[in-house]
């Protein structure tokens, strides 16, 4: 297949495909198309999604579960935070979702976001599908201005604190090998089969996770580093790539 032939991103397909500019809106923000669906949400969205102060959260309490797939107990909703395909997304009992957080669940057919239990999610955090699957186990802290994107699979274990600014994208990268078309168009959807980030994980400020790595349980991540390959359990690790430094042990074993 020459570089002229081959496909856009989904995403971009489903902007340019068929049907009417508004069944496009539906399919790119709504998730599902019809008028009662279009409607539910727009209204919705108009009417809590910005509204400051205590009657903005109590507006969300109330709104923001008539379009969730599920909503537990005690959820809070800051200001401004963007719900796409809003049926696709799951919160568990007591979660903080902070101001201006975009949380998307956009695909075909995939399963959408999870969000466990007495989670945070911070406040300019993106939490965004692109036909994948993304999960944060109970207690999992999200910091400030993080992104976490899947094309394929992210699973985040319970009591975990992932600092500003890190970025976890698992699933497909685009290949350049390919000189015949533009790079946007040799995207490859499958990817390294996702991220994986055991309990009790501390990833410091501006850390990079890729696709295809798994994070063992009680590691530590310094900041800035960009992890590119395992880590093995409760050990440390810095730099780019990432390297094991020391292992984290017990008071009985020292």
């Amino acid at each position: 297949m020459s570089g002229a032939d081959k496909k856009p991103l989904k995403i971009q397909q489903s902007m340019g495909g068929s049907g009417s500019a508004l069944e496009r809106y539906m399919d790119l923000v709504v998730g599902r198309r019809g008028i009662w669906n279009l409607l539910r949400y727009e209204l919705v969205m108009m009417v809590a999604q910005k509204r400051a102060g205590a009657l903005g959260l109590v507006l969300r309490k109330w709104l923001y579960p008539l379009v969730l797939g599920h909503t537990g107990r005690g959820v809070t909703f800051g200001a401004d935070v963007v719900l796409r395909h809003p049926h696709k997304i799951r919160i568990g009992d007591g979660a903080v979702i902070d101001e201006h957080v975009l949380l998307d669940a956009k695909g075909e057919d995939n399963r959408g976001i999870d969000i466990g239990p007495g989670s945070y999610i911070g406040r300019n955090s993106i939490v965004s599908c692109k036909n994948g699957d993304i999960t944060l186990g109970e207690n999992a802290n999200v910091g400030w201005h993080c992104t976490i994107a899947a094309t394929s699979s992210i699973r985040i274990g319970r009591d975990n604190i992932i600092a500003a600014y890190s970025y976890i994208i698992g699933g497909g990268n685009y290949r350049f090998d390919d000189i015949d078309g533009p790079i946007c168009r040799n995207y490859d959807e499958s990817g390294k089969g996702g991220v994986v980030l055991g309990d009790d994980v501390w990833l410091g400020s501006h850390v990079a996770v890729l696709d295809g790595v798994t994070v063992g349980d009680g590691c530590v991540v310094a900041s800035g580093a960009t992890v590119t390959r395992d880590l093995p359990p409760r050990s440390v690790n810095v730099g780019t790539p990432a390297k094991t430094v020391r292992q984290r042990v017990t008071r009985s074993e020292t």
